[in-house]
């Protein structure tokens, strides 16, 4: 069985208490492998000889109320091969744990602490982990961005000893699926690419774009002189924007160009009522239509 050089972290935010993984690794298709989670359950990253019996038995000793140790030293008990595996879980409490097994290839670790567990294998340091650790601790956002931002240091720090290859982003919550039929709330992956973590990113940005309201930073008012830029941009799509009134701005044609443009890109969750647009929708519509996006 081939080993799966990784480094991971597993984690949970305890105000929306989402539940996540972000994992990178050497190896095709990580993402397939690697990422479990269950909302109000657990999160968990099986890797190195990855044992995939840690991902679908350990949600169920969770779901059970087995704490993340709890469930560890079950996992561990059951798993003759368990010098082999490296783990991390966190439960629906923000209790983590991290394991690595002593025949696992150097260099290989793990921290851990309130709401997340960092691990790898075969990397290039102890500094990835650190990373991962210290930057999860430090920064702010949603949890999807927390996570991709600690892959992103684990990488800078030194990552996987023998390059990249696959990355993965896994976020659950109660209903957060489209139309709120399971716990997906996040669900990306880049199976076979020569930077998998710059590529993650862009993904991410894209399923803000489709699944996510725009923040209250990223309403934009709209002026005298964004009206023109609006007007002539959907003009150059071939919208119909009509004559740009003199006041108000934004009404009319003007804005129903507008949406019929962000509902043809799919963006309809980011519009915004009165006389606000969302800023990223805006800076679509400008570099769709060739115009200088500011």
């Amino acid at each position: 069985m081939q080993n799966i050089a990784t480094f991971s972290i597993v984690a949970r935010d305890p105000v929306t208490q989402e539940l996540g993984v972000a994992v990178q690794s050497k190896f095709l298709a990580v993402g397939a492998v690697v990422p479990w989670a269950k909302a109000n359950v657990g999160a968990i990253a099986t890797q190195a000889y990855a044992n995939l019996d840690y991902g679908e038995l350990g949600l169920e000793l969770l779901k059970k109320g087995y704490t993340a140790d709890e469930t560890l030293k079950a996992l561990l008990a059951l798993d003759e091969g368990r010098e082999d595996r490296q783990v991390g879980i966190v439960d629906a409490q923000g209790r983590a744990v991290s394991y690595t097994g002593e025949r696992c290839h150097l260099w290989a670790g793990g921290l851990y602490g309130d709401n997340y567990a960092c691990q790898g294998n075969i990397l290039v340091n102890g500094d990835t982990v650190t990373a991962m650790a210290d930057t999860f601790e430090n920064s702010e956002g949603t949890l999807a961005r927390r996570l991709l931002e600690a892959l992103k240091a684990a990488q800078a720090a030194g990552g996987d000893s023998r390059g990249r290859q696959s990355a993965a982003l896994l976020i659950v919550r109660e209903n957060g699926s489209y139309g709120g039929y399971n716990d997906r709330a996040v669900d990306l992956r880049v199976d076979d690419d020569p930077e998998p973590v710059e590529k993650l990113e862009h993904l991410l940005t894209l399923h803000e774009m489709y699944f996510e309201a725009p923040t209250q930073k990223e309403h934009l008012n709209v002026t005298p002189e964004i009206a023109v830029k609006l007007h002539n941009a959907l003009k150059q799509l071939g919208y119909d924007p009509g004559v740009l009134e003199a006041h108000p701005y934004f009404e009319g044609k003007l804005k129903a160009a507008y949406e019929a443009f962000a509902s043809s890109e799919n963006y309809e969750v980011r519009l915004l009522q009165g006389a606000f647009i969302d800023q990223r929708t805006y800076q679509c519509l400008l570099k769709k239509a060739g115009h200088e996006a500011n």
